[in-house]
């Protein structure tokens, strides 16, 4: 039987944008934000927003600050 390695944490604001996303009011959807991204000429598709917030995806700096951006919170 092959043991598994549990999968590394890639970054760790990735909690923190998702807690951030489902607070707008409305809450906006992974594909909705995915949508904000592009506009903003960073593209990002849903399943990325979902690996992003999996934590199993690396973010570039310019990433995390269109995403707090978009989302309306502060980069801190």
């Amino acid at each position: 039987m092959r043991k598994r390695r549990q999968a590394q944490e890639r970054n760790v604001t990735g909690k923190r944008i998702r807690e951030a996303r489902l607070k707008c009011q409305p809450p906006v959807s992974q594909d909705d934000l995915a949508g904000k991204m592009a506009a903003r000429g960073i593209v990002l598709d849903q399943t990325a927003i979902s690996r992003i917030e999996n934590q199993s995806r690396y973010l570039m700096d310019y990433e995390i600050a269109a995403l707090a951006k978009c989302l309306k919170v502060r980069m801190e």
